[in-house]
């Protein structure tokens, strides 16, 4: 393990894809890694059994992040075994509808903005006040693309993201004078994941042909990202979006 720091982080949604990444990444950072997930106990164990056999630390804990109590309880727990929490990557996806605007009713639209805004304020509220006490904290947010550029079926997930984008820039102004640094990693399409499966093969090899590195992001990657908001040394970064998408846009 390298630069074992102790740290403790929360990866919400990490028992596959960008969290399962994620979490793994991080205790390989030497941090010690709370998995969160919804429904799925034994993809939370491998995650946990696979950091653990590479020599790092980690627990899973079942919380749905829509939910206040649930996400209260889960960082008790965390705060029983190893104290209060360090570092949040809120990576969990909301579900929402995939269909144009002209198809698509209120409680689809404004429900995913609510129910991504809801999980993103409980996780972060919870969270805060062992940062706050003692002067450090990491907040990084899995944010998308889409939020900036428009791609058909993906009003719901996109206004929702932008809102997410927004809140995370009000909190780093915020929260910087006490130590605690707020960023966005914005994926583009991600293979191995819930989202990325839902690409058929025609749409996947067009956005490949708009990448200039020459394939999509895999898991691992957008970690990377993560990892580095996360770090130790990252002290003057915050309010900032790290674009992982191989430069199919650039901003």
């Amino acid at each position: 393990m390298t630069g074992a720091t102790g740290r403790v982080a929360l990866v919400t949604g990490a028992s596959s894809g960008i969290g399962a990444a994620t979490a793994g990444l991080l205790a390989v950072r030497g941090m010690r890694v709370v998995v969160n997930y919804l429904r799925n106990t034994k993809a939370a164990d491998e995650v946990v059994t696979g950091i653990e056999a590479a020599g790092g630390q980690a627990m899973a804990v079942q919380a749905d992040v829509r939910e206040a109590a649930a996400v209260e309880s889960m960082v008790e727990q965390v705060q029983a075994a190893w104290g209060g929490i360090d570092v949040l990557v809120h990576n969990a996806l909301i579900p929402y509808a995939v269909k144009s605007f002209q198809d698509m009713t209120w409680e689809e639209l404004g429900g995913k903005i609510d129910a991504e805004m809801y999980a993103a304020f409980a996780v972060t509220k919870a969270v805060l006040p062992a940062m706050s006490e003692q002067g450090w904290g990491r907040i990084i947010y899995i944010s998308t693309g889409l939020s900036r550029r428009p791609r058909a079926g993906m009003i719901a997930l996109g206004a929702a993201k932008a809102a997410l984008e927004q809140f995370a820039r009000y909190l780093a102004q915020e929260l910087g004078p006490q130590g605690i640094t707020v960023n966005i990693v914005a994926a583009g399409p991600v293979e191995d994941t819930r989202m990325g499966s839902a690409l058929d093969e025609e749409i996947k090899q067009r956005q490949v042909a708009l990448t200039p590195v020459g394939r999509l992001a895999r898991p691992a990657d957008v970690a990377q990202a993560v990892a580095f908001y996360a770090g130790e040394d990252n002290t003057f970064m915050t309010g900032t979006t790290a674009a992982v998408n191989g430069g199919m846009s650039m901003d």
